[in-house]
């Protein structure tokens, strides 16, 4: 199996270096990431500039653009073959719920996922690296599943608690919950007194009921979502169609 490795985090963060050495003895692995912290950036591609691509003494691959450049450059000018699956983190913090919308973790799987190949997103619920490596030994073992049931490509964001390994429960499918709005913006000044405003802390969850990935990461549990592209909302189309008439 060959496997294509990005983050948001940085090609130097530990999240990503632990998930290359779980899945380096069971796989051929390449790394391509951001060369910084490019977290929330979403599913953006850099196209008012060049980007450029470096070799670091690990071997691993760094880019001057976000994750879903990462991957795309990868993809169409790094590697001469489509590797088998892309597996992006693991991310210092949770993607659930509305952080799937922002978050670049789970951009640069869907950018593997865009060129039909299987992809998952993986995360730590909660930031600061406790119990990284047992988070890394549940992502190799996710990998080695291969979800042969599943039609191909496929695009999975996982959610793993921080717990020692032994400690964590079973995988469960779930859906995505909701979170509320974010709170208000955390107002400062620049050194020459200007107003600036940093973005606020996410909302809680508004929708974290049984069968969300809110709920099952709550219970110990790590959280397996299938995600799809379409954005298409078919109840409202079918009414526009009767408006437009």
């Amino acid at each position: 199996m060959r496997i294509l490795i990005s983050n948001d985090d940085g090609y130097l963060a530990p999240g990503i270096i632990a998930l290359a050495h779980a899945l380096a003895p069971i796989a051929e692995i390449v790394v391509v990431a951001p060369d910084s912290n490019r977290s929330g950036s979403s599913n953006s591609l850099t196209l008012d500039r060049p980007l450029s691509v470096f070799r670091a003494e690990n071997g691993f691959y760094f880019v001057n653009g976000t994750p879903s450049d990462c991957v795309h450059v990868a993809l169409t000018g790094v590697l001469s073959y489509k590797p088998d699956l892309v597996v992006s983190g693991i991310n210092q913090g949770q993607n659930m719920g509305d952080d799937t919308l922002y978050s670049g973790t789970v951009a640069a799987a869907t950018e593997g996922f865009l060129f039909g190949i299987p992809s998952i997103a993986f995360s730590q619920v909660q930031k600061g690296w406790d119990q990284l490596e047992a988070a890394a030994r549940v992502a190799r073992e996710i990998v080695e599943k291969q979800f042969d049931a599943l039609p191909k490509p496929y695009l999975l964001n996982v959610n793993i608690p921080n717990r020692p390994y032994h400690e964590i429960k079973p995988l469960i499918a779930t859906r995505l919950g909701k979170r509320h709005q974010s709170e208000s913006v955390i107002r400062a000044h620049d050194p020459s007194g200007r107003e600036i405003f940093w973005i606020g802390p996410v909302g809680a969850a508004k929708d974290a009921g049984e069968g969300t990935d809110f709920d099952a990461v709550a219970k110990g549990h790590v959280s397996v979502t299938p995600l799809q592209i379409d954005l298409t909302h078919a109840t409202q189309l079918e009414a526009l169609k009767k408006g437009l008439l």
